[in-house]
């Protein structure tokens, strides 16, 4: 029952990540040649979206729903950092036709291959893990 809340708001967000079409391989594949503005628009919406909420957060001191307060912790701004995540996120994204969020509503959905991905991922995470005191951060 303590996870009804986390389950429901998953599902909320595949079934939307699902209805917009950004499950989609042709789409992604038509934003990653410039064809398309249907990805950079729901992205750039998503980020347009986030900003306001985190501003709106941040104003009226939102609490979670354990009742404690949110923080926000500032992040150091460091080029290295940003290009090369940004960099190994991006090819991960074009290899596998999936970011993160979409590659759990690919398995619902009924599609097995992914989990091929998925396990390359947390395969990737531990590495990351690994090696993680030495990258810039």
């Amino acid at each position: 029952m303590k996870y009804l809340k986390f389950l429901s708001v998953g599902i909320l967000f595949g079934i939307v990540l699902a209805k917009a079409e950004v499950i989609s391989w042709y789409r992604i594949y038509e934003m990653f040649l410039f064809k398309s503005f249907h990805m950079y628009g729901i992205i750039g919406s998503a980020v347009i979206i986030g900003i306001i909420i985190v501003f709106l957060a941040k104003k009226y001191k939102w609490r979670t729903l354990d009742g404690e307060g949110m923080v926000f912790n500032p992040k150091q701004m460091s080029i290295p950092r940003y290009l090369y995540g940004g960099i190994i996120f991006g090819l991960g994204w074009a290899l596998a036709g999936a970011c993160p969020g979409p590659m759990y509503i690919l398995v619902g959905a009924g599609y097995p291959v992914i989990l091929v991905v998925i396990f390359a991922a947390y395969l990737g995470t531990l590495a990351y893990g690994a090696v993680r005191s030495k990258l810039p951060h």
